[in-house]
């Protein structure tokens, strides 16, 4: 029988406290240094634009916000009424869908499960476009029943149908089947862009206008309403997917150690779904679809923070939120004044990064 030592019991205990002590000093610099970005990007946003504004018009049109005061001069109304907003919608839907991709990933234990490549942005935009078009006909009862909030709910569940269909197709037996999963979120992709093909074809000039910005992703339309209904749709599954870490890292040894550790599995698993799915409903109901957040964001972290879902969904908030703000900035302002989707350069930067992933995945199988 081997005997272990009282000072190598000790030796052992003082290595692994250092040890998550240095963890957490490493997770307050990547805070740290995220939000730095964070606020140099928002500050970027807010000074770059069409029309040139200095630090000091900058500081007094977020005063003037901030106190409630009447607009007073062009500088102040572009502040508050294009720049702040705009800026305040790219942080919420890049930390909301960036956060997103992370648990969705985390409830299929796959680093490709990002919600727009297996089909819940296709199916939430699917069904955002059904409502525009098909408002006075076949859903004008939808229409009156959910008034204002028509285009986030339907978006909602078009994407949670596809979350569904998509959980029950990639999961056999307790476990994800990568190849299936991948190929079902082709599939529905391509079934969704058909479907948005026939309701494009169907509608009348207005309408297009309308849809013009979905299939690519635009922040342009975002004001002050939006903003507001996008908290009311996203803050609160946001919050409670960060507290769900422990249930993700759980997950992340086998659903069967996550039930022995006291979790309800399969109806944790559906809430932070549903979660998801709710987040991408509504940020694809106002920004339309912007790809590869989910995707790259998480992915990315967790190479360099480790796969601790306590510090991976936080810094994917922040770095979502960074992520989007600086793609937005660069949509409008590289080619300014024109303003180029924000979808399109997310696609430049995610398609890529997804590439890379991939075929370290493929070496993976082999």
């Amino acid at each position: 029988m081997a005997l272990v030592s009282k000072d190598s019991t000790q030796t052992d205990l003082v290595i692994e406290d250092g040890y998550f002590t240095w963890q957490r000093h490493r997770f307050s610099v990547f805070v740290c240094l995220l939000l730095v970005i964070l606020m140099a990007t928002f500050s970027w946003a807010l000074l770059t634009g069409p029309m040139a504004l200095t630090l000091d018009e900058v500081i007094q049109g977020l005063q003037r916000s901030i106190g409630g005061e009447n607009v007073a001069g062009a500088a102040d109304w572009v502040i508050r009424e294009l720049r702040l907003p705009r800026a305040l919608l790219a942080m919420i839907v890049g930390a909301g869908l960036a956060v997103a991709g992370a648990v969705t990933q985390g409830v299929f234990r796959n680093p490709l499960a990002d919600p727009g490549l297996i089909g819940v942005a296709s199916g939430a935009a699917l069904a955002a476009v059904a409502v525009i078009v098909l408002s006075n006909t076949v859903l004008q009862g939808w229409h009156v029943l959910t008034g204002p909030f028509a285009l986030p709910l339907a978006a909602f569940c078009g994407g949670l149908l596809v979350t569904l269909i998509i959980y029950q197709l990639g999961t056999q037996g307790g476990q994800t089947q990568v190849a299936i999963l991948l190929l079902a979120g082709v599939a529905i992709n391509v079934l969704a862009g058909a479907a948005t093909g026939v309701l494009t074809y169907l509608a009348d000039d207005q309408q297009l206008r309308d849809m013009t910005f979905w299939s690519m992703g635009s922040l342009a339309h975002g004001r002050w309403v939006e903003i507001l209904a996008l908290m009311v749709f996203i803050l609160p599954p946001l919050i409670w997917m960060l507290r769900s870490a422990r249930l993700l890292n759980a997950l992340l040894m086998g659903e069967q150690v996550a039930s022995h550790l006291g979790f309800d599995v399969q109806a944790s698993k559906r809430w932070l779904l549903a979660g998801s799915a709710l987040i991408v409903g509504a940020g694809v109901a106002v920004t339309g679809t912007i790809g590869f957040i989910g995707l790259v964001v998480p992915h990315l972290l967790r190479l360099v923070v480790g796969p601790d879902h306590r510090q991976l969904l936080p810094l994917s908030a922040l770095a979502g939120a960074s992520l989007l703000l600086l793609a937005d900035t660069l949509a409008r302002t590289v080619l300014a004044p024109a303003d180029l989707p924000v979808g399109l350069v997310m696609a430049l930067i995610g398609g890529p990064m997804f590439l890379i992933l991939l075929l370290q995945q493929t070496r993976r199988w082999h």
